[in-house]
């Protein structure tokens, strides 16, 4: 059994995985592998800790088990901190935990890797851009009016789905799409949707095009539940820096690892390091 270490632990109730009886299967986890929580920070009602309550406090691990765009929050709100993230599967795509601990690993699997040694401490690259830093993924261009469909399911609200629903599908279908402009790549009319995933070999670039009624149909179910790639695409190549310029020289609507934003035209996506340690389980690292 390994020494008790006292940890702080951020979850968030709206997450894909954080219902009463996964929290207190994962606090059993922890504290069967010499974890104690001391503290369990509820967001949003709860404000995400900073760098400098984690020390005044003495920790120097958080646990954070909530979903991609709240743990984008936290994460980056702690950039510079001396202490480590551990990232836990606590949403619904979970993609920065895959990315960290690999496709198949479970809170068990993780807790018991951490507690035992079997870790990296890294500082993976990000794709970074005017609206943040995205750890898990980048979408860019006007079919990411789907997400705005997706929050209205997520809220129940019917009215909204059906409004939501008909805008997106006019966005992908004649939205102002955007282009690779430095480097040139990919198709000259353009795209309603890029992908951009951050690796440590640079951005990994996709670009989704709709041709037919059906490919927008396509786009628009791929988007609500998260499988971009079931979607019409192709890809575009591995790059450290990507401009895009909408058709109309318009600003250009992105979600940064789930959550809305928008850049300007011309500005630049770089590959940069995150700023504050994760911890890593998977053989990747």
């Amino acid at each position: 059994m390994a020494t008790e270490e006292t940890i702080w632990l951020l979850c968030n109730a709206e997450s894909g995985s954080n219902s009463d009886a996964a929290l207190q299967t994962l606090e059993t986890y922890c504290c069967d592998h010499g974890f104690n929580i001391s503290r369990r920070i509820c967001f949003p009602d709860e404000a995400l800790p900073t760098a400098s309550e984690l020390e005044e406090a003495g920790i120097n691990r958080l646990a954070i088990f909530t979903g991609d765009g709240t743990l984008n929050a936290a994460i980056t709100n702690l950039y510079g901190w001396s202490g480590s993230i551990l990232v836990l599967p606590g949403g619904t795509m979970n993609l920065l935990s895959k990315r960290l601990h690999g496709d198949d690993a479970d809170l068990e699997t993780i807790v018991s890797r951490i507690a035992t040694g079997a870790f990296r401490t890294v500082r993976p690259n990000v794709a970074r851009c005017e609206a943040g830093d995205a750890l898990a993924g980048l979408l860019v261009g006007p079919a990411t009016a789907w997400g705005d469909v997706r929050e209205a399911m997520r809220d129940v609200d019917v009215a909204a789905v059906s409004e939501e629903a008909n805008d997106a599908v006019a966005q992908t279908a004649g939205g102002d799409k955007i282009h690779c402009l430095r480097p040139e790549l990919g198709r000259k009319e353009g795209y309603p949707l890029v992908e951009i995933t951050p690796s440590h070999r640079g951005m990994q670039l996709d670009g989704y095009y709709a041709d037919t009624t059906t490919d927008y149909l396509r786009h628009g179910f791929s988007l609500l539940r998260r499988r971009f790639r079931e979607g019409p695409h192709e890809r575009l190549g591995l790059v450290d820096e990507m401009v895009f310029e909408s058709e109309q020289k318009r600003d250009i609507p992105v979600l940064v690892d789930g959550e809305k934003g928008e850049v300007s035209a011309g500005s630049a996506f770089t590959v940069a390091e995150c700023a504050v340690d994760l911890l890593a389980t998977h053989h990747g690292y």
